[in-house]
């Protein structure tokens, strides 16, 4: 007997002197600066760390495969961002779809679950383009790809609950990486983001634009839409004097005659994209009074006349090749301006794209990506904008999809959010948000956002494009 009591003692001394032994092992890893636990994964350089109150924020290079079927065949240098906060915190990973910011900022779902913040530039965005660069890996799969060996390399280190998000370009991404991925993360946040299933069918927009907001505020601006093209010539003049002034040229589109039409064609668009219903009144009430300079600047504001310039298209060339080749693009119909006055209509992504570049449309890949959404969607969040263009054509949840949700902001645009919703479903959202991040009980029920808001981090603003661009 009193030698299994010594036995059983001894045990539990051992026992005891492992379990105080176990948490410093654990620890090892977490008392390495985060710095040098992110330059540890292999690919990963750092680029410049700011500083910011609460956080570590880095920018880095991460080592790509330009082909993720075939990574023996070259790679390229994709920029991420990392705003740290503690890697007990859920993480939330962002792209906007284009180039990644370096500014620090806190995205919605972050400053709602109080996490870390992983963002990805998109591929063939510069600087994160290979060289050369073979457009035909240029795809929604590759880029998906993308994130999914970055979440692999970065869960080592931030082993809580993920979530992805992103507005609209960006809204694709994220629901393009679900679909393709459906087991890397635990949520996705998708605001604004479009779904042009079948390319050449475009009737939901036009129905959109017959009732958006009040038929006082439709008229002005249809009406200033057309006294651009009816005033062509003067004001053709005035955008070969402002060409020439900041040097832009034409080649990529075709002329500068095509350039003044596409901006113009994008003007009501372009307003209910980013302007709200009560900034109605900054569009001139009687165009047909207007002077030349009145219409222009109306015009410049919300479209602008650089937009289609060799300049202004050279940084989106990735877009208007995935437009042309994957994603769609929106047609729509001008029945308040007489044909005479149109001589290109809406033009296709092809024409944006320098012609070196071949393109072929894959009409498979957004039936694809749409019917996995309705059929299989789980743990995710579609938010759009009331007066929003591109939420015309949206995504759906249907048979088959769990804990997934399609809501709208009443009277928003472009930069519909969360916080834009009405009351219930706001608190419906937030409480799936903090639930699909891992999060305990009460703080789901509460259905709060648990960091305070910080006006440099949390910007609220819509996340604006130049031109016709989701």
């Amino acid at each position: 007997m009193r030698k299994a009591l010594r036995w059983l003692l001894a045990l539990t001394v051992l026992i005891g002197t492992l379990s105080m032994a176990g948490p410093a092992t654990a620890a090892g890893p977490e008392a390495t600066d985060i710095k040098d636990r992110l330059l540890a994964i292999p690919g990963m350089s750092l680029i410049q760390e700011k500083p910011y109150p609460g956080y570590r924020y880095f920018v880095l290079n991460y080592t790509q495969p330009v082909d993720h079927r075939h990574p023996d065949r070259g790679t390229f240098q994709q920029r991420i961002t990392v705003l740290h906060k503690d890697v007990s915190r859920p993480t939330v990973f962002y792209t906007g779809g284009y180039n990644v910011s370096t500014t620090p900022s806190r995205r919605e779902p972050t400053q709602i679950v109080d996490g870390n913040q992983v963002s990805m530039e998109y591929r063939f965005f510069t600087p994160s383009r290979p060289d050369p660069a073979d457009w035909t890996k240029l795809d929604i799969w590759q880029a998906a790809s993308d994130q999914h060996r970055i979440f692999k390399a970065l869960k080592k280190i931030y082993t809580r609950n993920w979530i992805s998000t992103g507005g609209s370009k960006g809204g694709m991404t994220a629901t393009y990486y679900e679909r393709f991925y459906p087991r890397d993360m635990d949520g996705v946040v998708a605001y604004v983001a479009p779904n042009d299933v079948v390319n050449d069918e475009d009737a939901a927009y036009d129905r959109f634009f017959e009732n958006v907001g009040t038929e006082e505020c439709r008229d002005r601006l249809d009406a200033v839409q057309r006294e651009a093209l009816v005033r062509r010539e003067p004001l053709e003049k005035k955008y070969a004097a402002f060409a020439a002034e900041n040097g832009y040229t034409f080649d990529t589109v075709g002329g500068l005659d095509r350039a003044y039409e596409a901006v113009v064609l994008d003007y009501v668009w372009g307003f209910w994209q980013y302007s709200l219903l009560s900034d109605c009144g900054t569009i001139p009430a009687d165009a047909a009074t207007a002077t030349d300079d009145e219409i222009w600047d109306s015009v410049d504001t919300i479209s602008g006349f650089s937009a289609y310039t060799d300049q202004g298209l050279e940084p989106y060339t990735p877009y208007y090749y995935q437009a042309g080749t994957q994603l769609g693009a929106p047609t729509i119909e001008f029945p308040y301006i007489e044909k005479k006055y149109i001589r290109y209509g809406y033009q296709p992504p092809r024409n944006f794209v320098p012609r070196s570049i071949p393109m072929r449309f894959q009409p498979h890949a957004m039936r694809d990506v749409d019917a996995w959404v309705r059929h299989h969607a789980h743990h995710m969040l579609f938010v759009y904008g009331q007066n929003d263009p591109w939420g015309a054509e949206r995504f759906r949840v249907g048979r088959g999809s769990k804990d997934s949700y399609v809501l709208t902001a009443p009277g928003l645009n472009h930069g519909a959010n969360v916080a834009g919703l009405v009351p219930d479903e706001k608190s419906l959202a937030t409480a799936r948000i903090l639930d699909w991040a891992g999060l305990p009980a009460a703080t789901v029920t509460a259905a709060k956002p648990l960091a305070r808001y910080d006006a440099k981090l949390d910007v609220r603003d819509v996340e604006r494009e130049p031109a016709l661009r989701p």
